[in-house]
């Protein structure tokens, strides 16, 4: 998938300039001490009471949807030393601890700092401090910064045309430190963690004509303004302006951290031409091999991914569950639903033994559940899985496509929460046994030599009214297979564990077509498990 900074033209990716970046900064963050007041001083640029602008919502509102009437603004470029930035030279470069915004709040529960401009984060991105209805800009300098073994020549007390992007700490999973709860970096993608995550996928504000011949977008967020919390918040406020060629937009987030961090959303659209699609409330992940699909990679882990299921939940109570895959051509699915209860990117394995990776301890990467708020209407959670063979690349997508998109001229207002945790809800069904794993490999009896052109998929069920249910119980499984043949199915109990295994053995109408299972497990007038899907090629 291109990233909005051409990256494809380094020798870097997306994944390089954003999760190699947060992992970087959230190792030292861990370590931060209780930081300083960070008050002006003769080293921090004071800001023009005529700067002060009112500020609110709606205000925000009127102004994206003048925006829209009129063409892009060219994208503002930095110049001079921040132009000479490279990789290793950007990695160096820490904010000052002791300069934390808020920290001078008594008994501050948040505190706020942010990235350098340079490398590939050219285009300033503006922050504003809102309080009482008035907006005031944040100024950052190169006191601000630490420049510790960077070779480019920094001036002194050199006012930021902007930063890149922010970062939002709070005492997360321990009282007396300040661990990093959410970053804002890089067109219009953030992330968050819950109580004991590393992080891992990534959310963003929208998406345009993401895999279509017209080409894809990447709307910007250039613009934020932030409610610095009082003593007691138990929530941080900011609202974003967003922007690119076709669309312009209003965006509202309230973060409130906890063993699952949720952030609320409003988004105030505004189009400026039509697109061939819009992706609302868009989640970026990886997936490299794992489970389902080993990969050939000659490597000691088991599995490498920021995510492994898509999960969609109906209104109705069933729960699909699409284990994900890392294939050979770009990968493409559509669950059509009404009004969905949520949708998401899920980590469901959850043991170090899993995936025996003592750096990136991908146990901890977070699960992120999108609930919508009010009526969604009929639309599609599309999933695309790119192909890759680095786990350093972000290729994994999936969005909410409505039926009915905005056209030029037209406006969209749509509210939802981003769950952000090890178990956020909506990750399972409750009810429901869930869907442990699944394995595929060939068709037949295991050992014995034999020519077969069947594929056999093997997936585990636990939980539910399922796990009480005797060998003999009247259970079924209703299968269906889309460009292939259903050979044989067989369900059973495994010995001495609440799981039961259901086996299918199915055979592609062409080697090079990819092949559509589903899958449930049924019984006693009721549907005793979530929905199984899986997309199979070669």
């Amino acid at each position: 998938m291109p990233h909005p900074n051409n990256l494809t033209s380094l020798p870097v990716t997306r994944r390089h300039a954003l999760v190699g970046l947060l992992s970087s900064v959230a190792v030292t963050a861990l370590t931060f001490p209780k930081a300083i007041s960070a008050q002006q001083t003769d080293e921090t640029p004071e800001n023009s009471g005529s700067d002060q602008t009112p500020f609110s919502f709606d205000v925000l509102t009127e102004k994206m949807r003048a925006a829209a009437l009129e063409a892009p603004k060219p994208a503002e470029e930095v110049d001079g030393f921040l132009a000479e930035f490279d990789y290793d030279d950007y990695q160096r470069v820490r904010f000052n601890r002791d300069r934390n915004r808020w920290a001078d709040t008594e008994n501050a529960r948040f505190q706020l700092n942010a990235f350098h401009l340079g490398w590939l984060f050219n285009e300033p991105v503006h922050l504003n401090s809102v309080v009482d209805g008035v907006a005031t800009p944040m100024a950052f300098s190169t006191a601000d910064f630490d420049y510790s073994d960077v070779q480019v020549a920094i001036p002194p007390n050199f006012e930021m045309p902007g930063v890149a992007g922010f970062r939002i700490m709070t005492p997360l999973n321990r009282a007396d430190h300040q661990d990093e709860l959410a970053a804002f970096l890089g067109a219009s993608y953030f992330r968050a963690l819950g109580r004991g995550n590393r992080y891992g996928l990534s959310a963003r504000g929208l998406a345009i004509n993401t895999g279509t011949s017209d080409g894809e977008e990447f709307p910007r967020f250039n613009d934020y303004w932030i409610e610095p919390p009082s003593a007691n918040s138990e929530k941080v406020t900011l609202y974003a302006a967003l922007q690119s060629a076709s669309v312009t937009g209003a965006y509202r987030f309230d973060i409130t951290p906890g063993e699952t961090t949720v952030m609320e959303v409003t988004a105030r659209l505004f189009m400026r031409k039509d697109v061939q699609q819009i992706g609302i409330a868009p989640l970026t992940s990886m997936y490299l091999f794992g489970g389902a699909d080993p990969g050939t990679y000659n490597d000691f882990r088991p599995a490498v991914h920021d995510s492994d299921h898509l999960v969609l939940n109906a209104r109705n109570g069933d729960t699909f569950v699409r284990p994900l895959t890392n294939h050979t051509r770009l990968g493409n699915s559509y669950l059509a639903a009404q009004n969905p209860a949520s949708f998401g990117l899920i980590q469901r394995m959850r043991d170090f033994d899993g995936y025996l990776d003592a750096q990136a301890h991908y146990e901890l990467r977070p699960s992120l559940m999108v609930e919508p708020v009010g009526d969604w209407g009929q639309g599609t959670v599309r999933l695309m899985e790119i192909p890759s063979d680095l786990e350093s690349n972000d290729n994994i997508v999936a969005y909410w496509v409505p039926d009915v998109a905005p056209a030029k001229g037209e406006s969209l207002e749509v509210s939802y929460r981003l769950h952000w945790g090890l178990s956020p809800r909506g990750d399972r069904s409750v009810d429901r046994a869930r869907i442990v794993r699944t394995r595929i490999g060939k068709g037949g009896f295991a050992g014995v030599d034999e020519k077969t052109d069947r594929i056999k998929f093997v997936v585990d069920f636990e939980g539910g009214l399922l796990s009480g249910l005797s060998a003999d119980a009247a259970i079924t499984a209703r299968v269906s297979v889309t460009r292939g043949e259903l050979a044989q199915t067989t369900l059973s109990p495994i010995e001495g564990t609440p799981m039961w295994r259901l086996v299918i053995e199915a055979v592609p109408d062409k080697p090079e077509a990819a092949m559509e299972l589903q899958a449930v497990l049924n019984g006693y007038g009721q549907d005793l498990s979530e929905i199984w899907l899986y997309q199979w090629e070669v």
